[in-house]
């Protein structure tokens, strides 16, 4: 399938069910410190292979994907071989792109998607084939009528060739639809350790202000296949809830968050109320009951902040108590013995006053000069 490059991505890739096979493809003419040519395959979103322009090789992006040559001890190369094929294609195709769209020069992109999805429990497949071009949708496959839709004039040339390609579809088709399947599996299964872990996250209730809305917040759950939602009274609520997208931790591990209004609801009725995180692979809900004893707030962070300034505060006043009850005894006596005090006095009052003292200092010494 990937030795045969036609013309022409920036698509909007479906869902993974469950586990999901991507290969992007981009060609660029006009980036500063970008490779003209970059394909990148994924896993269920985990980046497993990459070929670029500069380095001119296929390679694993991950440690499981080097499993493939046990099947296939020439896989690598026969991968590389076959990109720098597709990398010749696609310059090609961004030329003739540019010639339809009657542009020269500037900045100008190709870029390509295909892969499929795979629902482990129920065997469903699904697949596609996208491409765009300077980030709008040009042309892509519909699986179902096994044709090809244009959404722009420039694209209905290729619409039509490509339509009249009986050969060309079928092959897209069983593609789509039993090899590439086949092939997640295979990837599935050599990274099962990683792809088929499941973490869960810790769950917290978050709270800016009396006034603001309560964050319920998961971090440190794996995979990305979770959702969260606030319940009252077992019902899920969609109103005066506002989801947050799933974002990746640095570890990579995944989190998210769901924000809820409560400005209209007394604070008796706050009991009724619950946080659901739910992820794909567990039986069991994370259910977090809204409580205002465990909603972390600002508050919390200004009282541990009191918490530690004020015992620092007493132990410096207590130090500087002292010190000046040492420095007035030191007066005292050299007054009673009928001596001045010496330079070195004021030195040692500026050495724990600082600036005030030593202003002190200088205006004694003064007098005693004019005296």
């Amino acid at each position: 399938m990937r030795k045969v490059i036609f013309l022409l991505c920036l698509c909007h890739a479906a869902s993974a069910v469950t586990h999901s096979l991507k290969y992007f493809y981009t060609a660029s003419s006009g980036v500063p410190n970008f490779p003209e040519f970059v394909i990148v395959g994924l896993v269920d979103e985990v980046e497993m292979f990459h070929y670029d322009s500069n380095t001119r090789r296929a390679e694993p992006k991950q440690d499981w994907m080097n499993k493939v040559t046990e099947d296939d001890p020439q896989y690598w190369e026969k991968e590389t071989e076959i990109s720098k094929g597709s990398q010749q294609a696609f310059k090609s195709n961004l030329e003739v792109l540019k010639q339809r769209f009657k542009q020269t020069g500037d900045v100008h992109i190709v870029q390509y998607m295909y892969g499929c999805e795979w629902d482990d429990e129920t065997d469903e497949v699904n697949g596609y084939n996208q491409w765009g071009y300077n980030g709008e949708d040009f042309i892509s496959f519909d699986l179902k009528t096994e044709t090809w839709v244009a959404p722009k004039q420039q694209a209905l040339i290729t619409k039509h060739k490509w339509d009249h390609d009986k050969a060309s579809r079928a092959q897209y088709k069983l593609y789509l639809t039993q090899e590439c399947p086949e092939w997640l599996k295979k990837y599935v299964n050599y990274g099962r350790s990683v792809l088929l872990r499941t973490e869960l996250p810790s769950v917290s209730l978050l709270q800016k202000t009396n006034s603001s809305p309560v964050s319920c917040h998961a971090t440190g759950f794996y995979p990305d296949r979770a959702t969260l939602f606030w319940r009252k009274d077992g019902e899920e609520l969609h109103e005066d809830v506002d989801l947050g997208e799933i974002l990746p931790n640095h570890d990579g591990t995944f989190q998210m968050s769901a924000d809820l209004k409560l400005s209209s609801v007394p604070p008796e009725d706050w009991r009724s109320y619950d946080c659901v995180f739910q992820l794909s692979g567990v039986k069991h809900d994370l259910i977090t009951r809204l409580d205002k004893a465990v909603i972390r707030t600002n508050r919390e962070k200004l009282t541990d902040m009191t918490g530690l300034i004020i015992p620092a505060v007493v132990v410096l006043v207590l130090v500087l108590v002292l010190i000046a009850g040492m420095i007035y005894r030191v007066f005292i006596y050299k007054k009673k013995n009928g001596e001045k005090p010496k330079q070195k006095h004021c030195l040692i009052a500026s050495v724990y006053f600082k600036c005030f003292f030593k202003r002190k200092c200088k205006k004694r010494q003064t007098t005693d000069q004019m005296n």
